[in-house]
């Protein structure tokens, strides 16, 4: 579909489900239930990474939990044995947080993000033969729903509350929402592999396993909504209402918070102070809050330490020189004498002499040092290795050192 039909007929709006034929290719390449025996057996998980259901309720981690064992002293690892125990006897095994984990998952849950505007995460539910993993329920969030293995029947009704927020959890809704379910569904579907559903935060849903085991990814997307605009404002709301001496008052000496009215005088004036600092909210800074919070939820692309270290040590005005992938960033103006350079999560000060290399680089997105504008050979390695050593750039192709020879430690 295009992205463009998508995101004025659906995105927000209505679910839709879409064939594997009419995707030509399954998803066989971001996760396998090999992939899963992996994960559950030797790759050392511990909650919340993973999470156990059976017949809608939530199982106890202890149950499915252990020591890891000499040298790994932690309480909380996946215990294999006990997984599989459980999956036999028809709970359903869900993976939390994958796009942390799982190479592919990380990958893809990055770029869709970036695509996206709005920040993902990935969870997978693997769910026995015939079994149900969670009774009907709605996200806070949207998700793409994209089935990996066997077949799993979806059932899809109309929201109990439009476009919920997360502290408007479908447990606060909990009879409204069992009462709908009973109605007639808007998508009632076998999923197979290859399949994908999106589902607008809301949507009430619930899925059965057929005839094998089911596995399904759940991408969710974490909108970002004109409610966070409205929390970013009245933070600074909150702060700006703090100068104001009126609202710092002390009520008076004795005074008696059951007695009708003893607070209204002290109301009115609170209320007058915080339209007062409301219209003095820049809606820039508004805007700014809202970047820094969404973009604080958004991982860029994964950097190797060891490889860019030596990459940094060694540079030259010959190095390439690349623009972190899916690194969120923004060049400020020059104040005084300094320029701020926003990265993700971070605000980065720079001499206003470096300005235009940093635009340049931003710019081009991959450049040599030696090309940097504005700057003398030795300004512009200091400032590549900076922006190297500080995760703002890298170094395309670069390797750890590594000496020749059998030269091993002992590890002691």
């Amino acid at each position: 579909m295009d992205p463009d039909v998508f995101a004025a007929a659906y995105w927000s709006r209505r679910p839709l489900l879409t064939s594997a034929a009419d995707l030509g290719r399954d998803f066989s390449d971001l996760l396998t239930l090999a992939d899963v025996d992996e994960l559950l057996s030797v790759r050392g998980l511990r909650t919340p990474f993973l999470r156990i259901a059976k017949d809608g309720a939530v199982v106890e981690p202890r149950r499915f939990t252990g020591s890891g064992g000499a040298g790994a002293e932690v309480a909380d690892q996946v215990s294999s044995d006990s997984v599989l125990r459980l999956f036999s006897e028809g709970s359903t095994v869900v993976l939390q947080g994958l796009h942390r984990l799982w190479p592919p998952l990380i990958a893809f849950a990055d770029a869709l993000a970036a695509e996206l505007g709005h920040p993902t995460q990935v969870n997978a539910y693997i769910t026995p033969p015939s079994s149900r993993g969670f009774s009907p329920h709605y996200d806070v969030h949207d998700v793409f729903v994209l089935q990996v293995a066997g077949e799993k029947h979806w059932t899809i009704h109309e929201p109990v509350l439009a476009d919920p927020l997360r502290t408007q959890p479908w447990g606060d809704r909990a009879e409204a929402v069992a009462a709908r379910a009973q109605e007639a569904p808007v998508i009632d579907a076998v999923l197979r592999p290859g399949d994908a559903l999106y589902l607008p935060r809301g949507y009430l849903h619930s899925a059965v396993a057929l005839g094998e085991i089911s596995a399904h990814l759940t991408i969710g997307v974490h909108n970002v909504t004109r409610w966070g605009a409205v929390e970013s404002a009245l933070d600074l709301v909150r702060t700006l209402a703090t100068d104001d001496p009126a609202l710092r008052t002390s009520l008076p000496l004795g005074v008696d918070l059951t007695a009708p009215g003893t607070t209204t005088e002290d109301v009115a004036a609170v209320l007058a102070g915080l339209h007062a600092a409301l219209d003095r909210v820049d809606p820039a800074a508004v805007a700014d809050r809202l970047r820094s919070r969404t973009w604080a939820q958004v991982r860029p692309e994964p950097v190797a330490p060891l490889a860019q270290a030596t990459a940094a040590a060694a540079l030259t005005t010959d190095t390439v020189l690349r623009v972190r992938p899916r690194l969120r960033l923004q060049l400020r103006d020059v104040v005084g004498d300094e320029v701020v350079l926003v990265a993700g999560r971070q605000h980065r000060t720079f001499p206003a002499a470096q300005r235009p290399a940093l635009a340049e680089l931003l710019a081009a997105g991959e450049l040599k040092v030696g090309d940097l504008p504005g700057l003398p050979a030795a300004e512009q390695c200091e400032l590549a290795r900076r922006l190297v050593v500080e995760s703002v750039a890298v170094v395309p192709d670069a390797q750890p050192v590594h000496h020749g020879g059998d030269e091993r430690g002992t590890g002691a």
